[in-house]
């Protein structure tokens, strides 16, 4: 990593260049503001050093402002120290505002001069690693969606990664697939998702809700019934089995499917042919059939409650789909998607979203966004908008007001995975203000 060094003083410039150059850093050296955006356009730089005066009669440091603006318009993400023989505290915090790495007033402190210097570099490396890795993952996601059709699903964490390319990969295979995953958390659309990708995408897709339905009139829902089958069926009806010929069916909750249904379809499975309620005659269709539940059918069939003939048959791929606790990097992209281009949220409303445990999962999120749209002022979703529970908005609020202790950070950063802008953002602060506090308290990134 090379450093620039920009001052118009060649004996500050030369103590630089040694003291840096003896831990091992490369510099390079410029004695004017033009000079050093030059040097900034043809090589490559990963932390500049600039003076703030290079005019002998004036401390206004005007020169330096304009440098540091024209530095942050040519690389945005540069860290810059800003380096004072004079002390205008105001001025310096609006440049630290703006995006000033630090500043550091002359003479210098040795030690403090390399801390800073070696924590920015670290920062700044663990920011690329961190973009590259983005980038990878971005680029993963990309390359899924065009080999396979994700049905419009957003998401942006590692763990729905993984369901949605193991539900493609098995798309194709003319076998029974069980998705399982608690209530509200997208199992239907991994089913569509199933269907879109198979053999049969030209089909149709029904889906049914097997805990919608009392036993009977369930039976009657999949199979079909003749007239006089049960009370109130005045007419034969045909059932979602002859309705999903040549497609998909989707049986959700397969858990409250009652044994004399769990028998019929496990004959269906087997067979491909049934009968209606009320009726002899068999009937044949071709139907790829899914199933889904949130239940621990295992347990259901120790308990006597489901065939464990059936669960083998429903069960040659298991699709799991994660709790959004467990996604949490899906959060933020889901709100934004429900909400529309027409919303954006504070910086507080989105560390609540983050914060809030969604025990009710995509289906919560989604009408939680439905009603901070409806109560949201000038398109901004506040906190309050969200109707979430206080411990949510008490703990956003908390992480914005309270001074984060140094194990607050470092549990931060953790979390994050050293990316410290994630930190940052974690413990509602800027990435410069994480910065200072880390080396108030002599935290390490490397140590992450």
């Amino acid at each position: 990593m090379t450093i620039l060094i920009i001052d118009d003083n060649p004996a500050i410039a030369t103590a630089l260049d040694l003291l840096l150059g003896l831990e091992g850093f490369k510099t390079l050296a410029a004695s004017s503001p033009e000079d050093g955006l030059a040097i900034l356009v043809r090589q490559s730089v990963s932390l500049v050093i600039q003076d703030m005066n290079f005019s002998a009669d004036t401390t206004s440091g005007e020169e330096g402002i304009a440098l540091f603006k024209r530095i942050r318009d040519l690389k945005p993400d540069l860290p810059v120290i800003l380096l004072t023989a004079w002390t205008h505290l105001d001025q310096a915090v609006e440049l630290v505002k703006a995006g000033a790495a630090d500043y550091l007033s002359k003479p210098w402190d040795d030690a403090r001069m390399l801390t800073t210097v070696r924590n920015l570099l670290e920062l700044a490396e663990t920011s690329m690693r961190a973009t590259a890795l983005e980038a990878r993952e971005r680029s993963t996601r990309s390359a899924l969606a065009q080999e396979f059709n994700l049905c419009g699903m957003v998401y942006a964490s590692a763990n729905t990664e993984r369901a949605l390319r193991l539900a493609c990969q098995v798309a194709k295979a003319d076998v029974s697939i069980l998705i399982t995953g608690p209530n509200g958390a997208g199992k239907e659309r991994i089913a569509e998702i199933v269907h879109a990708n198979s053999r049969v995408k030209d089909g149709p897709f029904v889906a049914v809700n097997c805990g919608a339905l009392p036993g009977e009139l369930l039976e009657a829902e999949l199979f079909g019934a003749e007239a006089g089958a049960y009370t109130g069926a005045t007419k034969a009806r045909e059932g979602r089995f002859e309705m999903a010929h040549q497609g998909t069916l989707f049986l959700d909750e397969i858990g409250n499917l009652p044994l004399a249904g769990q028998m019929k379809l496990l004959r269906f499975l087997e067979t491909g042919r049934f009968e209606r309620l009320g009726s002899n005659r068999t009937r044949e269709v071709k139907v790829r059939v899914l199933s889904a539940t949130n239940a621990d059918l295992l347990a259901m069939i120790r308990r006597g409650e489901f065939r464990e003939d059936l669960y083998y048959r429903l069960n040659v791929i298991e699709v799991r789909l994660p709790a959004l606790a467990e996604r949490r990097d899906d959060v933020l992209p889901l709100a934004e998607h429900f909400a529309g281009n027409a919303f954006v949220f504070t910086d507080a409303a989105r560390r609540a979203l983050l914060a809030h445990a969604w025990p009710g999962n995509v289906r919560e999120l989604k009408n939680a966004i439905a009603r901070a749209t409806l109560l949201a002022q000038g398109g901004r979703i506040e906190v309050e908008d969200l109707g979430l529970p206080a411990i949510a908005i008490s703990h956003s609020v908390e992480t914005q007001l309270r001074e984060p202790s140094r194990d607050d950070i470092e549990h931060a950063l953790r979390k994050a995975g050293g990316v410290v802008a994630e930190a940052a953002a974690a413990l509602g602060l800027s990435r410069q203000a994480l910065y200072r506090r880390m080396e108030k308290y002599g935290v390490d990134v490397r140590r992450e």
